[in-house]
């Protein structure tokens, strides 16, 4: 278990959280990176700021095209290693076996299934041995995290810290940021998505939908999490 949440001062920059909560965590820190506009600026921050911080990025086995072509492209740029944890192909082979190819479409529970094995089993593994992770969540994109801190106790994963350096950011501001620094974004988010997921849960919004419209259409807002970041 890590050390005392560490007081954010109000006004704290993105960069300022990331080292407080680096430094805080007193062991081994990671981005969980779905290679979404907020993982990828905050990639750049970890680049920039020169922080010992990894990365690591769950392969699904369901992703689209366009994310591996951003995983790509992060490594080429940034000259990092990303550490791929994967489902075990078992469960994945039971799953689809006994339920078929879209199963987590016929119900919460059938979906909930779906991301604990492809998701939250791997996430599970990523987190051993670690510190702290990084998150891109904001507060805004969703009814199910406008309860969350910069830095927090993370007691779903051992009692780790759990760092979310973009929490006050706008959708707007992060963008501004992956403009002006040039990094590396989907080219999902040209086509109209806001939130990129697995590919069969993922679609492309219409102009005034909320950013998360696209993600799990068929559910209820309170629902639209994976499981990752349980509270």
């Amino acid at each position: 278990m890590s050390g005392t949440i560490p007081v954010v001062p109000a006004g704290a920059t993105a960069q300022e959280i990331l080292r407080q909560g680096a430094e805080a965590a007193q062991g081994i820190v990671k981005l969980a990176c779905s290679f979404s506009v907020e993982d990828t600026v905050i990639i750049d921050m970890i680049h920039k700021e020169g922080l010992p911080i990894g990365i690591f990025a769950l392969d699904t086995g369901r992703l689209n095209e366009e994310t591996y072509e951003v995983a790509d492209a992060i490594t080429e740029r940034y000259g990092i290693r990303i550490d791929w944890y994967f489902p075990k192909n078992d469960a994945v082979e039971k799953l689809e076996r006994e339920k078929g190819l879209y199963s987590f479409r016929e119900s919460l529970a059938n979906r909930h299934e779906c991301c604990g094995i492809r998701k939250v089993v791997p996430l599970g593994r990523a987190l051993d041995g670690l510190a702290g992770w990084v998150t891109g969540l904001r507060r805004e994109q969703s009814v199910t995290r406008t309860d969350l801190a910069a830095i927090e106790i993370d007691e779903n994963h051992g009692g780790i810290l759990k760092i979310n350096p973009l929490l006050e950011w706008s959708e707007e501001q992060v963008w501004e940021y992956a403009k002006t620094h040039r990094v590396p974004v989907s080219r999902l988010y040209a086509q109209g998505y806001r939130s990129i997921g697995c590919a069969p849960c993922t679609r492309a919004v219409a102009p005034g939908e909320h950013a998360r419209a696209g993600r799990w259409w068929w559910e209820n807002p309170e629902h639209k999490e994976c499981g990752l970041h349980r509270r």
